[in-house]
């Protein structure tokens, strides 16, 4: 039975929705000041970086982010969803304005490793109120939309941080996402309240680790989808721009488009999952698209007819279709009291890999060019096929 500790947590179905924008700016925020510096890489490389030294400075935010998924789930369970998003999103504006200021590289990529560090609260705490407020056959649905703000903050970045920083440097694109947290702050503070929890407390649950293996294998699944993902990511915008000789602001439109088409995909998917009551099925579906699509955009790369071009927007689509659908499920299988650490673990291994794609790709790049890249990306989905856990999926409640 669902208790409520604050009489302010007896909410109508428009603050929901609202809190669901809020939260979905909060995540959209700290995406464009994680992911954002991964179109910094021509402007540092201008300056003399190599691929791989500029895929470093790109992946600081994400390395922050790795050592702090854990502890904000754990602080999430224990304090709640709406101290933790505020205190990270104003930390994020905080360190990310330091990095602005710095005019140094090594300092550059400290600052936005700090920001990167207080901008993974929104990824566990944001998810939590989503999942705390919104009905099972709503939910995926909801997250969808949650989950959207990742590929929408991203094409921001590629719009705005990609033109900033060829027009004025990457230290005066760095003031972008920091814009952005300062603003999501705002609404978070006007519009969230923690969602209600069932009785007993945190004591009171088992870690549901015990029971079986369903959430470690999404957690593989999740990492070895990263894989392609960040590797469009990362690269589309150099590969448009070095390769097929792009300008940084036409290749960024381009990036942008793609992450809309992205951010309407996790929707669809997110619906779908309501639809036919499961996770998992369609989490296989996303698995084996994004496998063949990453086969053909490497197979087509090198081609002057420019087939790729449009098959990039397509990869950009099927390869982040699956997060939404991992998170909801690990939200609903670990419970209101286990879900904050649970989610930390599953952001924390997804941006351990992450965080690697960048330099190691840079290298694949550098060794063997763009095609062969995006192929060798195209085995970690067919490695993750075995992994969904389908038959050990649960009635959704």
């Amino acid at each position: 039975m669902t208790t409520y500790a604050d009489p302010a947590a007896r909410v109508g179905v428009r603050r929901r929705w609202a809190m669901l924008a809020a939260s979905t700016l909060a995540q959209a925020a700290t995406a464009v000041m994680i992911h954002g510096p991964a179109f910094l890489i021509p402007a540092l490389h201008e300056r003399g970086l190599s691929l791989a030294q500029a895929g470093l400075v790109a992946a600081a935010p994400m390395a922050g982010v790795v050592l702090a998924l854990v502890p904000w789930g754990l602080l999430t369970d224990r304090r709640g969803e709406r101290l933790v998003l505020l205190a990270g999103l104003v930390g994020a504006a905080v360190f990310g304005a330091l990095a602005a200021l710095s005019g140094s590289v090594p300092l550059l990529a400290v600052g936005l490793g700090l920001a990167g560090l207080f901008g993974a609260s929104s990824s566990v705490a944001s998810g939590r109120v989503v999942v705390g407020w919104f009905p099972a056959g709503r939910r995926g649905l909801a997250m969808g939309i949650r989950q959207m703000s990742q590929p929408t903050g991203v094409g921001i970045a590629a719009v705005t941080m990609a033109v900033v920083a060829d027009a004025a440097g990457p230290y005066a694109a760095v003031w972008v996402p920091v814009a952005a947290c300062a603003i999501a702050a705002v609404l978070v503070a006007l519009v969230v309240v923690d969602p209600p929890r069932p009785a007993g407390g945190p004591t009171a649950a088992p870690s549901p680790y015990r029971a079986d293996h369903y959430l470690p294998r999404i957690h593989g699944v999740s990492v070895l989808l990263v894989v392609p993902q960040f590797v469009v990511w990362t690269f589309a915008l150099v590969w448009l721009v070095q390769d097929r000789g792009w300008s940084p602001a036409a290749a960024g439109v381009l990036v942008a488009v793609a992450q809309v088409a992205g951010a309407l995909g996790r929707i669809g998917v997110g619906q779908l999952s309501d639809v036919v009551s499961s996770r998992m099925r369609p989490l296989r579906w996303v698995t084996v698209a994004a496998a063949a699509v990453m086969l053909l955009l490497g197979l087509t790369a090198g081609w002057a007819v420019p087939v790729a071009v449009p098959l990039v927007v397509l990869a950009t689509l099927v390869t982040v279709a699956d997060n939404g659908l991992a998170f909801t499920a690990v939200a609903e299988r670990a419970g209101p009291f286990w879900s904050g650490r649970a989610l930390g673990v599953q952001n924390t291994a997804q941006f351990v890999a992450a965080t690697a794609v960048p330099p190691v790709a840079g290298l694949a790049v550098a060794a063997f060019g763009y095609s062969a890249t995006f192929a060798l990306a195209a085995l970690f989905p067919l490695a993750a096929l075995g992994l969904v856990p389908v038959r050990h999926e649960r009635e959704l409640s």
